[in-house]
């Protein structure tokens, strides 16, 4: 396997293309533009290698077509006509090798923000696009709330150590809701005085890791006595069913 690091590209006003690279090569997770994967190939004098998508929208496929025009690379990503540039289409427990890297990547089937959302794990690593954020987890534009908690059940079975790349910078604004949400977990002001920080020095927030979801994701914490508290009282009614409390607790952020 090549030696390789990790870099954030900005796109729009808070997305990140994640960008796997090495001396002579990158592969890019999510790009929604091209700009700023072909600058960072150009200054750093990279040949593209793959691109990774993990779901249909614009924000995340949008620079596909741009950049296979310059770099016919392969594209994996979800079984979706509405990524018209995939191809390598996958499912659920499909894997394959990154090309030039080596790494080898299991694909997860996490539907919820859209029907056929995936993620790609291997290596330590997670690419999980808008399913599971820092803090938060994605809105439910094509699936439902059991869909999400059966997603995030699944992503955090995955080793604590895991490296979570999601596909925004909304850390902070997650962990505001996750204090509403959960106050009496002390560990969310000590999160967000580290993320304020790492703002503050133009820094992204990520990657989380498995460990820190567990310990300060309302929408994974949807079985702790404060999450559920919290959504029973805006609800008007006790709730215990977990895919209730995320669902309660995901029109509230919806509102927040």
């Amino acid at each position: 396997m090549a030696a390789y690091d990790i870099v954030a590209l900005r796109a729009f006003s808070d997305n990140y293309i994640w960008t796997l690279r090495d001396a002579t090569h990158a592969a890019v997770v999510d790009p929604g533009e091209a700009q700023p994967v072909l600058d960072c190939l150009e200054r750093e004098g990279l040949q593209l290698a793959a691109i990774l998508n993990t779901h249909h929208h614009a924000d995340h496929v949008g620079g596909n077509a741009a950049l296979l025009a310059k770099f016919p690379v392969p594209v994996y990503g979800p079984r979706d006509e509405r990524i018209p540039e995939t191809t390598h289409p996958l499912a659920g427990g499909q894997r394959f090798t990154l090309p030039h890297f080596g790494i080898e990547f299991t694909v997860l089937d996490i539907p919820a923000h859209t029907r056929t959302h995936i993620a790609f794990h291997g290596d330590g690593l997670l690419f999980c696009g808008d399913t599971l954020f820092a803090a938060g987890c994605g809105r439910l534009f094509e699936g439902t709330p059991r869909q999400m908690h059966e997603a995030l059940t699944l992503l955090t079975g995955l080793p604590d150590t895991t490296r979570v790349y999601c596909g925004h910078e909304y850390t902070l604004s997650n962990l505001k809701f996750a204090r509403a949400a959960e106050p009496d977990n002390a560990l969310l002001e000590e999160l967000t005085a580290r993320m304020q920080k790492l703002r503050d020095a133009g820094q992204p927030t990520l990657p989380s890791t498995i460990a820190i979801e567990k310990a300060s994701n309302p929408f994974i914490r949807v079985t702790a006595p404060g999450v559920m508290a919290s959504a029973s009282a805006r609800a008007g009614k006790t709730l215990t069913d977990p895919v209730s409390v995320l669902a309660e607790i995901r029109d509230w952020k919806n509102n927040f």
